[in-house]
């Protein structure tokens, strides 16, 4: 079958300043891949020329088997793949219900208000904050907001950058729970983190990412082996 998603070479620059160098990377249908590499390792500019945020300067990016190198995002977006980008993503504006209301719109009508309700009762904390301004909840509040708008329209790729980030141990919990439970209605995963114990239970192959290089793809055993080698090497703490 077709991968998901295939990344050939990929470079990609922010102005003068190269980010990615040659990168290659190979998403099945059906797998849950994770990003692994410390701060600055280039594991959310992967994620942001997936989504098309951030445009390939050499080699290409292919969805399906079609070459979307050029496809600017609302038509990745379209295609099935949804970026949680890193931060809070959220219209600070609009209610929470108004924010889930938002990613319905491509829903039948008749369903909307059943999935608002599975959402819902998956997040408690939504529920009790639906009225709520987004931009008054907390940074972490914010951002299982923008998580919840993968679970109200399921994508066929879903990409999450830094996905622990402002969240308290006990919604990651409810978090990942609901993540195994896409993949397993058949939503592709691709999962950025740097709480590793957290993404090891979840993934099937992990690629390190370092220095704007796919240096290893393998195992999850083994890519944080090899990650913590790495580490271990320049002197720094294990992530």
């Amino acid at each position: 079958m077709t991968p998901i998603l295939e990344m050939r070479g990929v470079n990609a620059s922010y102005g003068p300043f190269r980010a990615l160098f040659d990168v290659d990377l190979v998403i099945e249908h059906g797998q849950a891949v994770g990003l692994l590499g410390s701060n600055g390792s280039g594991k959310s500019t992967i994620a942001r020329v997936i989504s098309g945020l951030v445009p390939v300067t050499s080699g290409s990016l292919w969805i399906d088997g079609t070459d979307a190198t050029h496809w600017p995002a609302w038509q990745i977006r379209r295609h099935g793949v949804l970026h949680v980008p890193e931060g809070r993503g959220v219209f600070s504006s609009l209610s929470v219900e108004e924010n889930l209301r938002v990613s319905l719109l491509a829903q039948p009508r008749r369903r909307r208000n059943d999935l608002l309700d599975e959402v819902y009762e998956r997040f408690d904390l939504l529920s009790e904050r639906r009225r709520s301004r987004a931009g008054t909840l907390s940074g972490g509040q914010q951002r299982l907001l923008a998580l919840a708008t993968a679970f109200v329209a399921p994508p066929r790729l879903l990409v999450a950058d830094e996905l622990s980030l402002g969240l308290a141990p006990a919604i990651l919990d409810d978090l990942y729970a609901s993540l195994r439970a896409l993949r397993d209605a058949g939503t592709t995963l691709l999962i950025s983190e740097q709480q590793i114990d957290r993404i090891l239970g979840l993934v099937d192959v992990a690629a390190v990412v370092d220095h704007g290089r796919v240096i290893h793809v393998g195992t999850p055993s083994d890519a944080v082996a090899v990650l913590e080698a790495g580490l271990a090497q320049e002197g720094r703490p294990g992530t």
